[in-house]
């Protein structure tokens, strides 16, 4: 059988359909200090990668490997890090206001396991090793609702099957969305890999390690129910 090179660069027509929204935002004045200060130091360009991404250089040791994909503002992230210290957790981000935000928690909380990409999740992944992350958090990505911009959902088969190749064996893969019809997709989608086993045959209770953040809490205000699933691979 021959095997898919994920590493390999997308097609042209594939690299311009993105899974975000480039989103502007004003920072304030101590976001931008900390932006200044802490990005030489705490963050990477995936723009500027122009060859493989070697976790351990990135970090300056070798640990169990996290991937955040939309950390947002960082809460999350900030928080699961300073609770598992073993590990590292690789934030990836658009929105730059969000960026600063973490950084400027990595450097309150004294946070060495921390780092802080910017761009095209899907373009890192690609540029890292296979079986070179110890899991893969993906929590609240853009819906995109509208049935003609499907194509964008970060979770869909090929994106997995590329998440899934950087896992290591038993590796997890955990998803939270509070859009419903998104989560059906969700679960039938990693459902069909197979590569990824079902942690808990369905929907997973609510995990005590996945911080609420402000946007949970809005949804969960707005009435919407939240739907976390966790697959593993094999």
């Amino acid at each position: 059988m021959t095997s898919t090179d994920f590493s390999a660069a997308p097609p042209a027509h594939a690299a311009r359909i993105r899974t975000f929204h480039p989103r502007r935002g004003r920072m304030s004045d101590r976001q931008r200090d900390a932006l200044a200060r802490l990005w030489p130091a705490y963050g990477l360009e995936i723009d500027d990668l122009d060859g493989p991404c070697d976790p351990t250089a990135l970090f300056g040791r070798r640990a169990p490997l996290v991937l955040e994909i939309g950390s947002g503002m960082g809460d999350a992230t900030a928080a699961m890090a300073a609770a598992d210290p073993d590990r590292h957790y690789l934030a990836v981000e658009v929105h730059t206001p969000g960026i600063a935000n973490l950084l400027e928690l990595v450097e309150r909380h004294d946070l060495d396991n921390v780092r802080v990409a910017k761009g095209d999740a899907l373009d890192l992944v690609r540029a890292m090793p296979e079986g070179c992350l110890d899991a893969v958090h993906v929590f609240f990505p853009d819906p995109w609702p509208k049935a003609r911009h499907h194509k964008r959902r970060i979770i869909q088969p090929a994106h997995v099957a590329l998440l899934r190749s950087r896992l290591a064996p038993g590796g997890t893969l955990h998803c939270a969305t509070d859009w419903a019809e998104y989560a059906e997709a969700m679960r039938e989608t990693l459902a069909a890999d197979p590569g990824l086993v079902d942690v808990h045959g369905g929907y997973a209770p609510r995990p005590a390690h996945r911080p609420v953040t402000k946007f949970e809490r809005q949804a969960l205000t707005a009435g919407r129910e939240i739907f976390d699933l966790i697959h593993r691979r094999r």
